[in-house]
């Protein structure tokens, strides 16, 4: 079969690989809709969790299911299935403790485009298929359940540890796909004033129409300052980190309260010097003792994750197709969104491309 591929840091290219095999509780599903994510362009183009060869990108996908093994038992071949980026092997000893994207050691339960062929194949495999794809429920655009499998789940999740409670105020710190998917999602768990930084004016339209109550510009002058002033000094109960570089945890530790949660779920390509460090604020951190958590976490993966994110699409809850500004047709375009990724040029949030 044919895929597109990290052939190493630095470089992409089409390349040929064996349709890959079914175990007995696994399926193999073609794509039929796929989104490339700033993740894979952090894995080829800054080697952020180091040298990969010849290993197919990808983690965002809808499809057909096209073969399942014996022991498969809720899903068959045509069945038209979401599968989420994060695929847990659910029998092991992380998800015991609750923490079943880390199966298999730190971020584990990442497979795909990690240390596995991704999902921008003619065919891709998904480890226990029973417990790892959702049915594609009857009316939802490809599009919209393309958002659901990384930018939904992982925006979220930044809302959910960041322990919103009602009339929280919240501020959201980039505001790309994931980080529009993090307003959204404090606004379900109930915040009140909603801070989203960022300057993209596409992305400021959908912030607003996701809950943003106050869009701040870093070209304004010092984000965590503009807040501070905005809040009357006292600053913001939750921060959600959802873009930026290394300083970016500065600005969050000076403008979050003491008590407060600090939610990362940014993806630090690559950190500063030769220890490949992040920094911290010392003061604005409370020296350490200001109760000012600090929470990281890899987007959630799995069937009920899948199927709960796409109940609320269903019932409008919210509209995660509205991330999407780029749509391209045809499997040689995947090549093409994922540059467009790369780029960013100002009117993007997310490309898609649809394969049938």
């Amino acid at each position: 079969m044919k895929g597109f591929a990290m052939l190493k840091i630095g470089e992409t290219g089409w390349i040929e690989k064996d349709r890959p095999k079914c175990g007995p509780r696994d399926a193999i599903v073609r794509p039929t809709c796929l989104a490339p994510c700033t993740s894979d362009v952090h894995t080829v183009w800054e080697g952020a969790i180091g040298d990969r060869h010849n290993m197919i990108l990808g983690h965002e996908a809808v499809g057909i299911v096209d073969e399942v093994g014996t022991e498969v038992k809720d899903f068959k071949p045509g069945d038209r299935v979401i599968v989420p980026a994060i695929t847990p092997d659910w029998d092991s000893e992380a998800v015991q403790r609750g923490f079943p994207s880390q199966t298999g050691g730190a971020c584990g339960g990442w497979k795909y485009s990690n240390f596995k062929d991704g999902v921008f194949g003619e065919f891709f495999h998904v480890n226990l298929a029973d417990n790892n794809l959702a049915h594609l429920p009857e009316g939802m655009s490809q599009e919209a359940a393309v958002m659901i499998t990384d930018m939904m789940s992982t925006g979220f999740m930044g809302a959910e540890n960041a322990g919103i409670e009602l009339g929280s105020t919240v501020a959201v710190l980039g505001i790309g796909a994931v980080g529009l998917c993090g307003i959204a999602g404090a606004k379900l768990r109930g915040a009140g004033r909603i801070f989203a930084v960022g300057t993209r004016p596409v992305s400021v339209e959908v912030a607003k129409k996701y809950g943003a109550t106050d869009i701040i510009s870093y070209r304004d002058g010092d984000t965590a300052e503009q807040i501070l002033d905005a809040t009357d000094g006292e600053g913001v109960d939750a921060v959600i980190i959802s873009g930026g570089g290394p300083d970016i945890l500065i600005d969050a530790c000076k403008m979050a309260k003491a008590g407060s949660k600090i939610s990362n779920n940014n993806y630090f390509g690559k950190g500063e010097g030769e220890k490949d460090t992040l920094p911290l604020c010392r003061v604005g951190w409370g020296f350490g003792m200001a109760d000012k958590d600090i929470i990281t976490g890899l987007c959630p993966g799995g069937r009920v994750r899948m199927e709960r994110l796409a109940d609320i699409v269903t019932y409008g809850r919210m509209d995660p197709e509205l991330l999407v500004t780029h749509k391209f047709k045809g499997f040689d375009k995947i090549e093409e969104a994922l540059l467009l990724m790369k780029e960013k040029p100002r009117d993007l949030i997310k490309p898609v491309v649809l394969l049938e």
